[in-house]
């Protein structure tokens, strides 16, 4: 099982074939059972950060806040550091590995995909997979995707409902589908 995780994180080409295929499905199945859980009825910040702490499989700071519903079915390449905020209706697709740096902040319907098809449509079926790096500080705006392999800047700003394709340098604005930059951040503002 292992060796599918590793594959996979380093962005090889992931068969429906593999011998290894059906146990990382079933670690899917026990992800979204919890994805369940954590979107069914009323939790309390302290329950919340427990489900989500069973999902990414690591400990999570106190300070760490979300608001579900929240989207993955794999969850086990997710690391957050502090004082981030999730808002209501996030997806992370993380087979590709997701990092959340302190103090990120992410709108309502945010989208983090790692995941990718093939071109080709006889092997369209399966996936390979980028990083996704949100270096501290950042601020997602409602509604944006970030696509796989990206790397949005510390303090870095995307604007609500930007698809970002590409790195987004430290200290800048961007929006737009391309996400483009708009202008560095102003301090006084």
């Amino acid at each position: 099982m292992n060796d599918i995780l590793e594959r996979m994180r380093a962005g090889e080409l992931i068969l429906e074939t593999d011998p290894d295929y059906p146990a990382l499905y079933r670690l899917f199945e026990e992800t979204m059972s919890l994805v369940g859980e954590l979107n069914t009825g009323y939790h309390t910040a302290d329950g919340v950060r427990a489900l989500l702490e069973r999902i990414w499989g690591e400990p999570l700071d106190a300070s760490v806040r979300m608001f579900p519903p929240f989207h993955t079915a794999f969850g086990k390449f997710t690391r957050v550091g502090k004082g981030v905020f999730i808002n209501f209706g996030c997806t992370f697709l993380d087979r590709g590995g997701i990092t959340i740096e302190d103090d990120v902040f992410l709108g309502p319907g945010v989208q983090l995909l790692t995941e990718n098809h093939p071109e080709n449509p006889e092997q369209r079926h399966n996936v390979y997979t980028r990083p996704i790096l949100l270096r501290k500080g950042a601020w997602i705006g409602a509604g944006a995707l970030i696509l796989p392999g990206v790397t949005v800047g510390e303090h870095a700003i995307v604007g609500a409902g930007s698809v970002v394709t590409r790195d987004v340098p430290d200290g800048m604005i961007v929006a737009g589908n391309p996400a483009r930059v708009i202008r560095p951040i102003d301090p006084t503002r």
